[in-house]
């Protein structure tokens, strides 16, 4: 079985508060892009779990317990008790530590192949419990479309398969420690006005005029002090024509929306000249597909 593993963008974040035992609770619309890893998956006799990771700017990314996929196929084998084992292939191509959840959706990915190669019928509920057991993001990249996102990441609310918009992706920088943004971001706390309630309207109906130009992110301004470079980025893909840019998640990545295609190329050719990880894709309502559709 071959997946693609869809990332995500964060067109709103908002922390509404912080759990005794440390946890942020947040408030976040989220939706797939097209920008998408590749995972071939292979249910084997032996109950070993073995990964394989390919593709470009791998480094760092490790290959065996430690990485999330792994994990995530481990967290299924002792819920459901089972004895099979299996083979993976990883083929990035998402950026790592960029806040778009690239590792949340190779998880997500997992979850939801094994279930089906290991023909153990779980419930979209069930797989999602599992993944919040791994990672906040993990529940939203199984079950795809426009979703308003609170909690810890529990409470998911679908909204629909969302607008379908050209989008530039840049990774202008390293990647960033989630848990050092939340971090510097609970030394400096500031509040953020975010009308999530109006951007759900402009993104249900489909409005890109009506879209703020930043919809709000309460993470850019602490990842901005921490690398300049994720700002530099939101103003180049304005000036580029973006009708709105900000970071996703706690960043590095930041991402322009358009109002047509060709703008966008014309953005992703002006861009790449300065920033080799400049992406050319746009929003969508799936979170995963066959590989041949990723």
């Amino acid at each position: 079985m071959r997946l693609g593993a869809r990332a995500k963008i964060n067109w709103s974040l908002d922390i509404t508060g912080v759990r005794e035992d440390g946890y942020h609770l947040l408030d976040m619309v989220m939706q797939p892009i097209t920008l998408s890893d590749t995972l071939t998956l292979e249910a084997t006799d032996g109950g070993a779990i073995t990964l394989e990771v390919a593709g470009s700017g791998i480094e760092g990314i490790p290959a065996d317990g430690r990485n999330l996929v792994v994990r995530a196929a481990e967290a299924l084998r002792r819920a459901c008790g089972v004895q099979q084992g299996a083979r993976i292939r990883l083929e990035k191509r998402i950026p790592s530590g960029a806040g778009l959840g690239g590792g949340s959706s190779d998880a997500a990915a997992v979850l939801h192949g094994l279930n089906r190669l290991w023909g153990l019928g779980l419930s979209q509920e069930r797989l999602e419990a599992i993944g919040l057991t791994l990672g906040a993001d993990i529940p939203f990249c199984l079950r795809g479309g426009l979703c308003r996102v609170q909690g810890i990441g529990e409470r998911l609310t679908s909204l629909g398969e969302g607008p379908v918009w050209p989008l530039v992706v840049v990774q202008p920088c390293m990647g960033l420690s989630t848990g050092a943004v939340y971090g510097a971001w609970r030394q400096r706390a500031q509040d953020m006005a975010i009308d999530t309630d109006a951007l759900i309207g402009c993104l249900t109906a489909g409005e890109l005029a009506r879209l703020p130009v930043s919809p709000g992110n309460a993470l850019e301004p602490v990842s901005r002090a921490m690398q300049p470079a994720i700002g530099e980025a939101v103003q180049a893909l304005l000036d580029a024509g973006a009708v709105c840019a900000q970071m996703s998640g706690s960043g590095s990545a930041v991402y322009g929306v358009f109002a047509d295609q060709n703008k966008a190329q014309e953005a992703v050719e002006a861009l790449r000249l300065r920033w080799e990880k400049t992406y050319l894709c746009e929003t969508c309502g799936k979170s995963m597909c066959i590989c041949d559709d990723a």
